[in-house]
């Protein structure tokens, strides 16, 4: 590996480097209001342009060369300079945002930029059009006069930089938002500041190694997911907020005053400062007189508020010094304040009344309102739609204009969504006075901040014969999913209007920004839409100013062009459903609206199970019947299809030219159905590889669920896995399977057409025969698609799950991703339980799981109902007596609802559901019953696997979104046995990872409850599971429509592309370019970077740039926890592969405590015994061999046979691999029959299964014969100095010292070498008896024909068990 090539991807790795790392202390809402909207993009462009493509062989992606990249010196007023990184692409203000975060010069922050001797910088241009600026350049920073809002900015920077914010109480962010439990992880141990490298010989004497006393079989602990106790950052001042005297009156005003405030240092009397347009200065006020003249003394002025304080005050500085040396100890991804996405918030919490969760005082609070938005709140009322429409509009045509429209886009949406999902939280808390109060409630609508706010309920009767409420709280789902598909696409002349959807309290908000005309009076005769049905089907209308977006939207969609007939019969041909509505705006733009049914309706599952709704009279008996009849496919489905449709015409076509001209061959479709795939699996150390195909396939693409590595996959200690990774294979036209030839004839698939019809099957009344004819064509070939995915599509999902063929899923979110990718809707999950219902192990624990989801589902639907009208201080009590009437029963079968009664007789019980009526047995029949009506599933016997309580609590809380005290939550009176006295244990001092973070004797007396607001330690009789002062909070659950960056997924595309060609050099720099891109786009915290960062870090794995792979690696789990969750399936396999390429760079310490985490996190997010987690386990057996851990090496590869086994069965060739790995493990250990015994019992399952020529069958056969040598050898050897030692009996002892430790774990003659010792040491330290046997009974002895004489070895998948017993009998 050349030395610039490694340099070049490190450094794109680590885009951070010099980034600042004092903003760690607070959670600024600068960002809203100053150029922190460019933030990341500066600093992502000051690396990724910068240092990552500075080497002199790189190009971009566009095949420019990297002179536009080169470093620009900047003078200060203070005289020094300082540099940074540019490139000629970057905007100035990004270049101006690096400025303020570099931490030598993060005091200003109102200043432009000069060059040439006086030349002003415009700050929203590139730099390449600033004429006349080079490297060689003189750019000055001039400070400039601060305004009222530039003063405010300042002010709000530098309270986070000094850390004198408090906490926020925040609806939308919730408690410990974006959380990260890495850099707790990546702390040095002591055995870690012993030795630098985890390969050390010192690590073999180190038993408390990070696996050390880890049980498999345990259940998963809630102190996983708790961030340690952490010192308090020093504190810089005593206090900092607005001044008393705030505003400035009007003459003095005039004068130029801004702002007063106050700020009190520790080492002086409180300041009065003056924030004058010229910057700060200490005046002459006091608390009770106002003088704001400045003072005389020296150096009581500055231009920035950081200056000022540092020359007044030296205990100041000192604080600040420590506060910056105290934040630099973090990783700056875990502190970094997420710009464009919402931060995850854990659904468990630490309790309120430890130390980190205190609530501090500061007065500033109170007046954040004012310094964010101004005196009169105008600056953040924006007009979403026309940002929207307009950033819509700009142009597309350069790659720079791409980049910065893409940008904008991200960053508009990350906006318009925490803006939206805000009004909808006070809209759901009654907060926001209706438009129309005098309407029913479900009919109310909002206006709050400039979006317009509706329930997802049928106020107004539109879906009365669809379902009602059911099929509108479904429409509003399915819409913005439309949307988001609709902006995906971005077709030109189509406008869409922002569009969120948030849960929140059991209510479901729609929120929009607002069209223009929406709402304007039409005149008599004057449609309210211009396309589509205006008034459900019996009037449409067809403007033809939509005919051609919308053909070109619904030919995207695989939507048909097709007829429509109004109430009188006319016909009207449409390019989209009927129901999708267009509307022109006042603003002249061409809306789209209503994108609830882009697809058609699964008419096969209607016709079972719904029962319809007559338009007058009563609904009649519906008992059973399905709730709505939204059901509709969904678009995966359809693009599945139309992929099938293909493969025929394609065929079609073939068959025809063979006739004609012979073997042609096939069109490329895409590059990832055609491409040859030349990834190879690499090995190091023994450790299986992650694929490197799932992970740039489907985390990139969304084929499939990221899948742990499966056993057998890569070459593990000697023997070839099962499973290789072949080509890609393309149809030919004699139907064979070939390898792709360069093609000499292409098949035209441009005359190719395929397209649905959304509207059949919807009370349509064709006119004519020939109009009836099209119509049932298009209503078979509806049909035909339903059967593909019951006949086809999921039944093939239960074998390739069944086969290990896809990643298995680890909760209810994972499964659902998994099945959405396949074109799945979630109201197939009894179907996908009853087809798993066989005996295969793995398909068993997919049938658990997808009862788990339907349970959590009805558990959700059920408390929905009663939470929808239920004011917002009952709700804890309320959810806690659900909770404990479906988790709880076991313990106590006949809970009370803990309402507080002051409360309840404050709130009219009239208009809300009485949830305190609810019992155990009426809720479980209600919750089956929605099973039974949603997924067509009859729950049997125990609904709750045994052991999994957490696990569907967890479910729970994430739809719910609800923040749950970390506690150890009863939900058995065995638990309760076991665990002693019923208590609240979250009152005890938190925990992180498993360990306790303050075990002292002073941590146990902050654990006392004594002064806490909640309630006692030891529960009196009679017990529950939960209670109120449990359920901490309630965040609302999003769903949104911001699209992918296309331009960053076409520059990853290309790069695969070139690595699949071999053009490694040329891939390297595609996927530089790639990071630079998803990084300037989204920012670097970011759901879409997090992933990237996956799929990049396993790709620079396996082209052996293992620095930069872990890297990435750990940006991957830093991102993943602060926007997916510390607990997501996605953090889960982050972590799994740092560990590997942790290991692989020889920090096997460190990785084992990564593989620790993920194995701990399992637990809480699937339970024990994972399908996928036997390849997890077996890698840390390997790890553990790599620092001569050999004991407990070869108990973890017991418990990974033993999962094995249970999964994959007896005779699986997977078992046989970890067989083999065993009997390594065992002659490493010196148990030559023992490992004489499983590798012939491996070797018995590699020849059953794969024959005797296989490769597997071979090696396993020369080391059983090397084995049976060497322990015969063992044996001959004790016998021999057995008789020596009978005959020479004084000098017995001293011989008895020498022990030879075998040097490698995975080595042949290794451990070959390590048998023989064991004879070594068998006979220097046995029996004073001569072993009496001859050569033929030794024989049978190792084979195992011999009787056994002692008691077989008990076997088991527990290694703390094993540990113990191995380290007493040692």
């Amino acid at each position: 590996m050349a030395e610039g090539s490694n340099d070049v991807s490190t450094q794109a790795a680590s885009n951070h480097a010099d980034t600042p790392k004092q903003h760690t202390n607070g959670d600024a809402k600068q960002t809203e209001s100053v150029a922190q909207e460019s933030k990341d993009g500066a600093v992502n462009g000051e690396t990724a342009n910068g240092e990552s493509n500075g080497d002199s062989n790189a190009e971009t992606g566009e095949g420019q060369a990297v002179d536009n990249v080169f470093q620009l010196t900047i003078k200060l007023p203070d005289g020094k300079d300082t540099q940074i990184m540019v490139s000629t692409q970057e905007q100035v203000q990004d270049i101006r945002q690096s400025i303020i975060d570099l931490p030598s010069t993060f005091q200003y922050s109102c200043f432009h930029l000069e060059y040439d001797g006086g030349k002003i910088i415009n700050d929203f241009v590139e730099l390449s059009e600033v004429k006349g600026l080079t490297s060689e350049s003189e750019v000055r920073l001039v400070e400039d006069p601060y305004t009222e809002k530039e003063s405010r900015i300042h002010f709000v920077r530098v309270r986070e930089l000094i850390g004198a914010a408090g906490d926020r109480t925040d609806l939308l962010y919730g408690i410990e938002a974006g959380l990260s439990l890495h850099d707790s992880l990546a702390e040095p141990t002591a055995a870690q500041s012993g030795s630098s490298n985890g390969n050390s010989s010192k690590a073999s004497t180190n038993a408390n190694h990070p696996m050390s006393g880890y049980d498999v079989e345990a259940p998963g602990s809630y102190k996983v997911l708790l961030p340690p106790r952490q010192e308090t950052a020093p504190k810089t001042v005593k206090s900092m907020q607005v001044s008393h005297w705030n505003p400035p009156p009007y003459h003095l005003r005039s004068q130029g005053h801004l702002l007063y405030l106050l700020i009190h240092p520790f080492d002086t009397d409180p300041l009065q400062i003056t924030a004058h347009v010229s910057g700060f200065y200490v005046n002459k006020s006091t608390q009770g007189k106002f003088d704001p003249s400045p003072r005389s003394e020296k150096n009581f002025k500055a231009h920035s508020l950081l200056t000022l304080l540092s020359q007044i005050s030296g205990a100041f500085r000192e604080r600040f010094e420590a506060l910056q040396k105290f934040n630099s100890q973090r990783d700056p991804l875990s502190a970094y304040q997420l710009s464009n996405a919402i931060p995850a918030s854990p659904w468990l919490v630490p309790p309120p009344s430890i130390d980190e969760a205190s609530h501090q005082p500061d007065i500033t609070r109170t007046q954040e309102s004012y310094l964010f938005t101004g005196a009169d709140n105008t600056e953040t009322l924006r007009d979403w739609n026309e940002e929207f429409q307009s950033t819509r509009e700009m142009p597309k045509e350069t790659v720079q204009d791409r980049v910065f429209r893409e940008r904008l886009t991200s960053k508009l949406f990350a906006d318009y969504n925490e803006a939206a999902t805000r009004g909808a939280v006070l809209v759901a808390r009654g907060e926001v006075a209706p438009l129309n109060p005098t309407e029913g409630r479900d009919a109310q609508i909002f206006v709050y901040n400039n979006v317009f706010f509706s329930f997802g309920a049928d106020g107004v009767e539109t879906f009365k014969t669809d379902g009602g409420d059911e099929a509108a709280r479904v429409a509003t789902g399915k819409d913005v999913m439309g949307v988001k598909a609709v902006n995906q696409l971005d077709v030109n002349g189509i406008f869409t209007p922002g569009t969120v959807v948030v849960d929140y309290l059991g209510k479901r908000i729609v929120g929009q920004s607002i069209v223009p005309g929406i709402f304007k009076q039409r005149e008599p005769g004057e449609h309210q839409i211009d396309y589509g049905g205006v008034e459900g089907k019996d009037v449409v209308a067809a403007n033809e100013k939509f005919t051609a977006p919308f053909a070109e939207l619904s030919k995207a969609m695989k939507v048909k062009k097709h007829a429509v007939w109004d109430k009188e019969g006319k016909r009207h041909d449409l390019e989209a459903s009927v129901e999708t509505k267009g509307l022109i705006g006042t603003d002249g733009r061409n809306y789209v609206l209503d994108l609830y049914r882009i697809t058609p309706l699964d008419i096969d599952w209607l016709e079972q199970y719904w029962k319809e709704i007559p338009k007058d009279g009563p609904p009649g008996d519906r008992a059973g019947s399905y709730p709505h009849r939204m059901a509709v496919l969904r678009p995966e489905l359809v693009d599945v299809y139309w992929r099938k449709k293909l493969q025929e015409f394609v065929q079609e076509r073939m068959d025809a030219r063979k006739q004609a001209n012979g073997p042609v061959e096939t069109i490329q479709e895409s590059s990832d159905e055609t491409q040859p795939q030349a990834n190879e699996k690499s090995e190091s150390n023994g450790v299986a590889d992650p694929k490197q195909d799932l992970a740039e396939k489907e985390l990139l693409d969304g084929e499939e669920e990221p899948k742990t590595n499966s056993v057998g996959e890569a070459k593990t200690n000697g023997v070839e896995g099962t499973k290789t990774n072949e080509s890609k294979i393309v149809p030919t036209a004699d139907g064979e399977d070939q390898k792709k030839e360069p093609e000499q004839h292409q098949i035209d698939v441009s005359d190719f057409q395929w397209c649905l019809n959304p509207d059949v099957y919807c009370g349509q009344a064709p006119q004519t025969d020939a109009e009836r004819e099209e119509w049932e064509r298009d209503e078979k070939e509806v049909r035909k698609v339903c059967k593909h995915l019951t006949e086809k599509v999921i039944p093939g999902l239960i074998e390739d799950l069944r086969a290990g063929d896809v990643g298995f899923p680890m909760d209810g979110q994972s499964l659902s991703s998994l099945l959405h990718k396949r074109g799945i809707n979630m109201r197939y999950l009894g179907t996908i339980a009853s087809l798993a219902d066989q005996e295969e192990p793995r398909l068993q624990a997919l049938k658990q799981l997808a009862i788990q989801e339907m349970i959590a589902r009805g558990f959700k639907h059920v408390a929905s109902k009663n939470l929808r009208h239920l004011p917002p201080p009952l709700a804890g009590a309320c959810i806690a007596h659900l909770l404990n009437c479906l988790l709880g029963a076991e313990l106590n079968d006949t809970p009370s609802a803990e309402t507080e009664k002051s409360l309840k007789e404050l709130y009219s019980s009239a208009d809300y559901e009485k949830y305190d009526d609810i019992t155990p047995e009426s809720l479980r029949n209600e919750v089956k019953r929605q099973i039974n009506m949603r997924y067509r599933y009859e729950l049997e016997g125990g609904w709750v696997q045994e052991g999994k309580h957490l696990q569907l609590l967890r479910e729970i809380a994430l739809k719910l979104g609800l923040q749950l005290t970390a506690r150890e939550y009863m939900f058995t009176k065995a638990q309760v046995a076991t665990n002693g006295a019923f208590t609240t244990d979250g009152l005890a001092a938190p925990t992180a990872n498993g360990h306790s973070a303050g075990g002292n004797k002073k941590s146990k007396k902050k654990g006392s409850d004594k002064d806490s607001p909640n309630r006692g330690a030891v529960k009196s009789a009679p017990q529950m599971t939960f209670h109120p002062e449990d359920i901490q909070n309630i965040v609302p659950v999003l769903k949104e429509a911001s699209p992918r960056s296309v331009l960053a997924e076409e520059a990853m595309e290309a790069g695969r592309m070139s690595l699949r060609q071999q053009d490694k050099e040329l891939g390297q720099e595609l996927l530089l370019e790639s990071l630079s891109l998803h990084e300037q786009i989204y920012g670097i915290l970011h759901p879409e970077v997090a992933r990237v960062y996956y799929a990049l870090s396993t790709l620079y794995y396996g082209l052996d740039e293992k620095n930069a792979a872990v890297e990435l690696a750990r940006k991957a789990v830093i991102v993943s926890e602060r926007t997916l969750g510390v607990d997501s399936a996605e953090t889960v396999l982050s972590y799994l592969n740092l560990g590997l390429f942790e290991h692989a760079t020889g920090n096997t310490t460190i990785a084992l405590k990564y593989v620790r985490h993920a194995l701990e996190l399992w637990k809480i997010v699937y339970g024990v015994k994972h399908p996928d987690s036997i390849t997890t386990i077996n890698n840390a057996a390997v790890m553990l061999q790599s620092i001569k851990q050999y004991k407990d090496s070869r108990v973890w590869f017991e418990a990974s046979l033993a999962i094995c086994k249970t999964v994959s069965g007896e005779n699986h060739v997977n078992t046989a691999t970890l067989l083999f790995q065993l009997a390594q493990a065992l002659a490493l250990e010196r148990d030559s029959k023992g490992a004489v015994a499983k590798m012939r019992e491996a070797h018995r399952i590699f020849e059953k299964e794969l024959g005797k020529e296989n490769v597997n069958t071979k090696e396993s056969n020369l080391w059983l014969e090397q084995l049976v040598r060497s322990a015969v050898n063992v044996e001959t050897q004790a016998r021999n100095i057995q008789t020596r030692k009978t005959i020479a009996t004084s000098r017995a002892a001293r011989v008895g010292g020498t022990r030879l430790q075998p040097q490698a774990a995975a080595a042949q003659s290794t451990a070959v070498a390590g048998a023989n010792a064991e004879g070594q040491q068998a006979a220097t330290a046995g029996p004073s008896q001569a072993d009496k046997r001859n050569l033929d009974q030794l024989l049978k002895y190792i084979n195992g024909e011999e009787e056994k004489r002692t008691t077989p070895k008990k076997k088991t998948a527990n290694p703390k068990r094993r540990q113990g017993a191995s380290a007493s009998s040692s």
